[in-house]
């Protein structure tokens, strides 16, 4: 296939909003995460697109190219802004009936899907689909449409100006200090228990959970005092969890798609 029609069957539109994904380091210990996960079949087939270990090394290239023109409309396939105060079956909804407005996350996850049964030797679209599964499961990527997902709304980390939407894409992730591989073996081994119940969840029942993290979160901004060291501590789990999460299920479509 090649690259006006893989850029065509993407369905996509192109969109102005500054979100960016989980930083390199939370793209990485997902990959790494889910790499620990495949069987041996996936890791013969994803290494043999991919190169070995590539789906961590190639996981943050579809960042790298958000403005390249081969692919101009995938600056929006990162994030799926959604309202405040949806109900669950609202939200659910979103798996299907993509919003017309805030993103195209979901959208081209589903296109990436089918275009890897498709074509499981589709470089980019693994490399594509290992990238945007993991913006799937970061809260911010579901933010609120009016304040861009958390871009607007300023936050100062230890004196430093940043915004709501960084803190979650690399602040929370590189104060615990951790190399890459650190942190996706410490996530392998605190959250491993949960494995099994990540892997039977829904689709559905895993937005609607990222979407109440998401909701808690503005909470939380509204009545926090500014101590990072707090924000740290109350958030450190639930961002954790998430990309465990993120790993977890990265590796469960690969397993079906190179089974």
């Amino acid at each position: 296939m090649d690259m006006k029609r893989f850029v065509g069957s993407l369905l996509v539109v192109l969109s102005a909003l500054p979100a960016l994904a989980w930083g390199p380091e939370g793209h990485r210990i997902i990959a790494l995460v889910a790499y620990e996960y495949l069987t041996p079949k996936a890791v013969r087939q994803v290494d043999n697109v991919l190169g070995k270990n590539g789906m961590v090394y190639w996981s943050t290239w579809a960042d790298e190219i958000r403005s390249d023109t081969v692919y101009p409309g995938s600056y929006d396939w990162h994030f799926q802004d959604l309202e405040a105060g949806m109900t669950d079956d609202e939200v659910a909804s979103v798996l299907t009936d993509y919003p017309k407005q805030g993103g195209n996350l979901y959208r081209a996850l589903d296109s990436l899907y089918l275009l890897l049964k498709n074509d499981k030797n589709n470089r980019d679209a693994l490399r594509f689909y290992v990238h945007l599964s993991g913006d799937r499961y970061c809260p911010m990527h579901m933010g609120h449409i009016s304040d861009k997902g958390g871009n607007t709304i300023k936050i100062k980390w230890f004196g430093t100006q940043t915004n709501l939407h960084r803190v979650w894409d690399e602040d929370l992730i590189r104060f615990r200090g951790y190399s890459v591989t650190e942190y996706a073996q410490l996530l392998l081994d605190m959250y491993g228990c949960e494995r099994k119940a990540i892997e039977q969840a829904s689709p559905e029942q895993l937005l609607i959970n990222s979407y109440h993290i998401t909701s808690a979160i503005y909470d939380y901004q509204k009545t926090w005092n500014g101590n990072v060291y707090n924000y740290v501590y109350h958030w450190k789990e639930p961002m954790e969890r998430q990309l465990y999460t993120a790993g977890v299920r990265l590796a469960m479509i690969l397993n079906d798609i190179y089974r």
